[in-house]
């Protein structure tokens, strides 16, 4: 069938260079610690939460608003819809300039700590301008079934950022060492924080250079109905979109506002912002999944046995997931290197972060229920709740805990959005869930992981050897009881 193939094919692709994307940025983690203070790494982790937040803004739900009205061609057209679209989102992004730049000395301080300096904020400002409105000629590259021009540019902004970082943050210290006269005229040490900024700037900048065929060669029309009707629309789809991202960058938001000593808030939040990464391996392996889950929940919807299909999945994605935590845990001692020993202090919430993406990971497999039944606004009380949550611990607890409030907040919210979902969801849509294999696997790894945590093996050869056993154990359980590997293969 040229259609599941072509189906599959593009999702290869764009699932491919997305997880490409995230893993390199994930990867230049270590570089920013390696050469970046812990105070720097807290002020672009505070920056970036905003950029994360306000781009959902911007965009306003509109990606999905474009694909949702451009496929209604019997009511309108494609270029009425795409143009009347980024003429909607190129407002936004005017507006929200010709705001904050007009108006900067006031809503500075209403947003950001003194010492964080404005021409980071302009640059970060610029930069979520560029990729907001970007946001729609992507889309149209994905109606238009181009796929590879999609991925090729979205590898193509993240190889260039990371060039530019390794040139400003690791070549130009060098040179300045020896020849400094050669860089004096565009490079300074004080700067450091800022040339990731300009990296971005300039990836970014080039990036959408490269989507000017997909912004010019039309004419722009806009339908003044069309638009009222896809923000209408599309207003539920952004309220869910910022609450949802409000649960992951929400804490870096408001730790500089609530945590007492002023003088090192970036410090301590620079320190929880690298562990934190370090967790992200769970979330490299929930992506990786969500790409192949969510066709595949759509098109095994129509089968008689899509539900057992489901509790089959969640099961080994439990099981999977736990394999992947206890991986983390029992290797850390050589994992922790992926960020410089200056944030080693914030290595105890690694474990609390872990299991926290384990259960948003989980809540996002539940929720095959309200997306089935098409009570899509669940997912919008869920993630209100989980975000409400979230906050009230990070403002009560922050001053009392730092960042280890951040991550049992995270830990609290998602757990309790997981629970939620799955208990309602039992009522709306019943899936007879192998509760009793993932109770047993949840416990094996648990005294594993007890046994790990409290038995005193201070030689490092002999621990990793000794949770090599640990995880030994599991594998082979999971091996001898759950996967499909007793039939005889030779």
């Amino acid at each position: 069938m040229p259609g599941t193939k072509s189906l599959a094919k593009d999702s290869v692709i764009y699932g491919g260079s997305t997880i490409l994307v995230k893993m390199i940025s994930w990867l230049l983690t270590t570089l920013f610690t390696y050469t970046l203070l812990p105070s720097d790494f807290g002020i672009m982790t505070n920056l970036y939460a905003y950029v994360a937040l306000i781009i959902v803004i911007l965009t306003f739900g509109m990606e999905t608003g474009f694909f949702r009205f451009v496929n209604q061609t019997e009511k309108y057209r494609v270029d009425q819809v795409y143009s009347t679209t980024l003429l909607v989102v190129g407002g936004f992004v005017v507006l929200f300039l010709l705001i904050f730049f007009g108006f900067f000395q006031s809503i500075r301080p209403l947003l950001w700590e003194k010492d964080v300096p404005d021409n980071y904020i302009r640059m970060v400002l610029i930069i979520l301008s560029m990729d907001a409105f970007s946001a729609i000629p992507f889309a149209y590259l994905r109606y238009k079934k181009r796929p590879v021009k999609f991925g090729a540019l979205k590898v193509l902004n993240v190889i260039l950022y990371t060039v530019f970082c390794v040139f400003f943050l690791i070549v130009c210290p060098a040179i300045n060492k020896h020849h400094p006269n050669w860089i004096a005229w565009f490079w300074r040490e004080d700067f450091r924080l800022g040339y990731v900024f300009v990296s971005n700037l300039l990836a970014t900048g080039i990036q959408t250079l490269f989507l000017l065929p997909e912004i010019t060669g039309f004419k722009y029309q806009f339908d003044g109905r069309l638009a009222k009707t896809m923000l209408a629309y599309c207003f539920p789809l952004m309220l869910m979109g910022l609450a949802g991202m409000s649960n992951q960058v929400v804490d870096k938001i408001i730790f500089p506002a609530v945590y007492p000593n002023h003088a090192l808030w970036d410090h301590e939040l620079g320190i929880y912002s690298a562990c934190f990464k370090i967790a992200l391996i769970m979330m490299m392996f929930t992506q990786a999944f969500r790409y192949a889950y969510e066709p595949f929940v759509f098109e095994k919807s129509k089968e008689k046995d899509a539900k057992q299909a489901y509790a089959d999945v969640m099961k080994y994605f439990i099981l999977l997931g736990l394999l992947v935590f206890l991986g983390v845990m029992f290797y850390l001692d050589i994992i922790k290197y992926f960020v410089k020993s200056t944030y080693f202090s914030g290595l105890p919430i690694v474990p609390v972060v872990l299991l926290g993406e384990l259960f948003f990971a989980v809540y996002f497999n539940l929720s095959i229920w309200y997306k089935l039944t098409d009570k899509t606004y669940w997912g919008t009380i869920f993630s209100c709740t989980g975000c409400t949550v979230i906050i009230l611990i990070n403002v009560f607890f922050i001053p009392l805990y730092s960042y280890r409030a951040c991550a049992w907040a995270s830990f609290i919210g998602n757990a309790l959005i997981m629970l939620l979902s799955y208990f309602i969801g039992q009522k709306n849509y019943p899936i007879r869930y192998d509760m009793k294999t993932i109770g047993l696997y949840t416990l094996l790894a648990g005294v594993l992981y007890a046994v790990y945590y409290f038995v005193p093996i201070r030689n490092n050869t002999q621990h990793l050897v000794f949770n090599t056993l640990l995880m030994g154990i599991y594998v082979w359980v999971l091996i001898k009881r759950d996967l499909p590997l007793k039939r005889k293969w030779f």
